[in-house]
């Protein structure tokens, strides 16, 4: 009997290999989508505000009058 800690148990049983797996593949799309959900959640409120932001909804009004004087010295 082979006491290793001294608390009156055998401390040699019989040896039990184990094995742990660990699983490396898949998963890691959830940060993707997140940055695509992102991405279109902005387009959208950019789309929404617009005319607050300057990106259209006004018309640029150009005036052209119909003659223009040129006097040569």
């Amino acid at each position: 009997m082979a006491d290793l800690n001294n608390d009156g148990v055998n401390d040699t049983g019989p040896t039990v290999e184990r094995t742990t797996i660990v699983e490396t593949g898949g998963g890691g799309g959830g940060g993707v989508i997140a940055v695509v959900l992102l991405v279109l959640v902005l387009l959208v409120l950019a789309y929404i505000f617009r005319d607050n932001l300057g990106f259209g909804g006004h018309k640029t009004e150009i005036k052209v009058p119909d003659s223009i004087n040129v006097n040569v010295n």
